[in-house]
């Protein structure tokens, strides 16, 4: 068991957590759209060019999503004719394309944002409201490192404090 221990007064120091977020776009209607202005609390960590691709990555799937077709009105009328009992056997196109959502932004939090201290929140967990990215870099002194030998195998545990990698 090896602890690796801080001084009070490095424990004591601040931790840099903040959040950045990218409202909704309402100049086009209600679609699900949101802003592509970059915010300049993202210009040290971030290229404008990856941000807007991004965001209007985003922007192209929630509007397939909300995408009306022959697709949509089939569901309607199979919905309709099985009293709704058809959505317990199948996705709708738009829960489809949320998973779609999903993974394209755990793609993109590994590939592009992790690396760079940020975390890519999904909008869905805000109500469609927000689109928002979180600074996961602490100050590195309030970082206490946990090792555990248990059998063969370390597990590695990272607590911090006064900063959550959660939004």
């Amino acid at each position: 068991f090896f602890v690796q221990t801080h001084s009070l007064q490095d424990l004591q120091q601040p931790a840099v957590s903040s959040k950045v977020f990218i409202q909704r776009d309402y100049s086009s209607g209600t679609i699900c759209k949101f802003q592509t202005k970059f915010p300049s609390e993202l210009e040290s960590r971030l290229d404008k060019q990856q941000f807007e691709e991004t965001i209007q990555t985003l922007n192209n799937l929630y509007a397939e999503a909300e995408k009306l077709g022959g697709k949509s009105y089939l569901e309607g009328c199979l919905a309709c004719l099985t009293a709704y009992t058809i959505f317990l056997c199948m996705e709708t196109h738009y829960e489809k394309v949320l998973k779609k959502i999903a993974r394209y932004i755990k793609d993109q939090n590994e590939k592009i944002y992790a690396p760079r201290g940020l975390l890519l929140t999904d909008p869905i967990e805000r109500g469609l409201r927000v689109v928002s990215f979180t600074n996961t870099l602490c100050n590195h002194n309030t970082e206490i490192n946990f090792r555990l030998l248990l059998g063969c195998k370390y597990f590695h545990l990272n607590a911090w404090l006064g900063c959550s990698g959660r939004v």
